[in-house]
């Protein structure tokens, strides 16, 4: 399971956060978050502590604080406290406010980290959410070409040697974006999968007896993109004379990544097709199918009226 510490809530990658820690430089290494979902106490505040989960951020706003202070010295321990024995990985309050001193004296007891910010509640949740999301996400890492073709994501794979990587380079000189390119690292993230570099190999693409080439300094900044939602996979095939191709666009095939199915095309390659054009084509296909229009339906329509048709005609 993936984890974030709470440490990386005050680096420099979280300072939109605007979090301050009050309590716990020594332990907030150590304490780890493994779900981007956030609870705000409420009922745990009254004892109620039955559904208050391991490991998550607890966020305590102006409901929570202003409730807490009109509870009496005791209750306010009491309560902490019980809540403070779940294994919670910190609390955060927002909107810079009061801290009871029960709160205080509880983390320190239990050894629960307490950071504040200025951000309002609804705000940081938001954020908070997003930057947690960002860290947790499944990821997995495939070998291919992933390129932005007509504003449609393609991830091109297939057996190395093949060709995917002298595809790339036909449709970046036809105007279309290089993402990735040997290594694609995708992330989950709310139910899409999104593709990048990387690091190492960002905007290069190895062509093989040239060498490596840096697309950006070669093409210049708008043939290249960080990152790119997954779309369509393309797997490229040694053609085989003896194997059936689809013919008429009906087969629905799909690949799957991190538990989404998405469409796959199977493209034969042999010398003289212009596999490039063909991507192209799929892409802008793909784009119709989004829209609503299927035109090996469409097509398969037409073919059965015009039977219907006939038969009818012979009939009479």
């Amino acid at each position: 399971m993936k984890t974030v510490s709470v440490e990386e809530l005050l680096s420099n990658e979280a300072k939109h956060l605007k979090l301050k820690l009050l309590y716990g430089k020594k332990i907030i290494k150590n304490k780890l978050i493994n779900s981007f979902r956030i609870q705000k106490p409420g009922l745990g505040l009254a004892g109620y502590v039955k559904h208050i989960h391991d490991g998550r951020v607890q966020i305590l706003g102006n409901t929570e604080i202003s409730y807490l202070f009109e509870l009496s010295h005791e209750d306010r321990l009491y309560y902490l406290s019980k809540l403070c024995e779940k294994h919670i990985a910190c609390f955060i309050i927002t909107k810079n406010l009061h801290v009871p001193s029960e709160l205080l004296e509880s983390v320190k007891k239990y050894d629960i980290p307490l950071l504040r910010t200025e951000i309002v509640s609804s705000q940081f949740i938001e954020k908070i959410n997003f930057f947690l999301e960002l860290k947790l996400c499944p990821e997995k890492v495939e070998h291919g070409v992933f390129m932005d073709v007509h504003g449609i994501g393609v991830l091109i794979i297939g057996r190395s040697g093949i060709g995917k990587s002298e595809c790339a380079l036909e449709l970046i000189k036809r105007g279309h974006r290089l993402v990735a390119d040997d290594i694609v690292h995708i992330k989950r993230i709310h139910g899409e999968l999104i593709g990048n570099s990387d690091e190492l190999l960002k905007y290069n693409l190895e062509i093989r007896g040239l060498g490596i080439l840096d697309i950006r300094y070669m093409y210049g900044v708008s043939a290249i993109r960080t990152e790119k939602k997954i779309e369509i996979v393309v797997n490229f095939k040694d053609w085989n004379e003896n194997e059936e191709y689809d013919r008429l666009g009906l087969d629905e095939n799909y690949y799957e990544i991190l538990d989404i199915q998405l469409p796959k095309i199977t493209l034969p390659v042999s010398p003289g097709r212009n596999i490039a054009v063909i991507i192209e084509g799929a892409a802008k296909n793909h784009m119709l199918k989004i829209m609503g229009y299927d035109s090996a339906k469409e097509m398969t329509g037409r073919l059965k009226r015009k039977i219907s048709d006939n038969a009818k005609s012979k009939g009479k």
